[in-house]
């Protein structure tokens, strides 16, 4: 979805990693016992739009609200998704909802609140998971297949088990699928997803010494360029601009729009500035500091402020205010 730094969401803290297996019985505990606390909380109203997280995957998803049940932030909730029904945290309402086009959400359907049945499920299936990708990638490594295993998902509703995998190239699996049957008695799919999914569903540590952003706060994974890097004059060195994933660091997206904004109304880098019959080039527009460094005929490099340079109305060309030792 474009523009993300403007959706506002209300209720819990985004940022948040998802439930480990020990966890959730203390969690139902805290939900069960907690109708007081829960009182305290904002409740979500009929026909708010609200995003979740689904649990297994990280993903975010927006879902109307219908009123039925009562619900809260910090909630469990079973919503459809693209692989099927799975258990999802309620992150809080859309407080500006005006503000997004209705063409840009995908709206998926709230199916219930979760019960106490299944959660302990959910618990369940993931300390099977666990069992289930062990056998998996042994059954990989007999068959010498070139996949990368990431994780094993049992679907709460239905006897299906998720497996997905990392791929340079297209695998043929259908020998594998005929073992996993056999093996699991169930429906088995085999997903394919890319190298930025595998790091939201895993997590990590970023260059920043935070949780990955795919893995705690961000709903989507936007398209990052290499274009972003240069409009904020960062090194193009791959290794310091790359996640572990090995793609641009999703952070590039954040501030590339207030870097474009400022910059509309500078000159562009290697503008010519007449200055006392000589011409200085810009060479680089520092929008932190808020510096523009010159270049003269000579070799020589000055720095001014952005209050130091202005546009002049009739000539509509870049002249400096500070007098400078050429």
């Amino acid at each position: 979805m474009e523009n993300r730094e403007e959706i506002k969401i209300e209720g819990s803290a985004v940022e948040d990693n998802t439930m480990a297996a020990e966890d959730l019985t203390a969690a139902d505990d805290s939900i069960t016992a907690g109708n007081s606390a829960a009182a305290k909380r904002p409740a979500i109203s009929r026909g708010d739009y609200i995003r979740v997280k689904i649990l297994h995957s990280n993903d975010t998803e927006i879902v109307q609200y219908s009123g039925d049940p009562e619900l809260f932030p910090d909630d469990r909730i079973i919503v459809s998704t693209r692989y099927g029904n799975a258990v999802a945290r309620i992150q809080g309402r859309l407080t500006n909802k005006e503000n997004i086009d209705d063409s840009e959400i995908d709206l998926k359907k709230l199916i219930r609140k979760a019960s106490d049945e299944d959660l302990f499920r959910y618990e369940e299936n993931t300390k099977r998971e666990v069992k289930a990708f062990k056998l998996c990638l042994g059954k990989i490594k007999e068959q010498n297949l070139e996949m990368k295993l990431v994780q094993a998902h049992y679907l709460i509703d239905e006897p299906k088990i998720l497996f997905f995998f990392t791929a340079e190239s297209r695998v043929d699996f259908r020998e594998l699928v005929k073992e996993l049957v056999s093996v699991f008695r169930m429906r088995i799919e085999l997903r394919q997803i890319g190298v930025r999914d595998e790091s939201r569903i895993l997590g990590g540590i970023g260059v920043c010494g935070r949780t990955l952003c795919c893995h705690s706060f961000a709903d989507k994974l936007e398209p990052v360029s290499i274009k972003m890097a240069k409009e904020q004059n960062l090194t193009l060195n791959s290794m310091k601009i790359s996640g572990p994933c090995g793609r641009l660091l999703c952070c590039l997206s954040y501030e590339y729009g207030t870097y474009c904004a400022l910059k509309r109304n500078m000159p562009s880098e290697g503008t010519r500035i007449p200055v006392k019959g000589k011409v200085l080039k810009i060479l680089e527009i520092n929008i932190l500091v808020k510096i523009v460094k010159l270049i003269s005929e000579d070799g020589r490099i000055f720095n001014i402020t952005f209050d130091e340079l202005y546009r002049d109305e009739k000539s509509g060309t870049w002249k400096i205010k500070k007098t400078l030792d050429l």
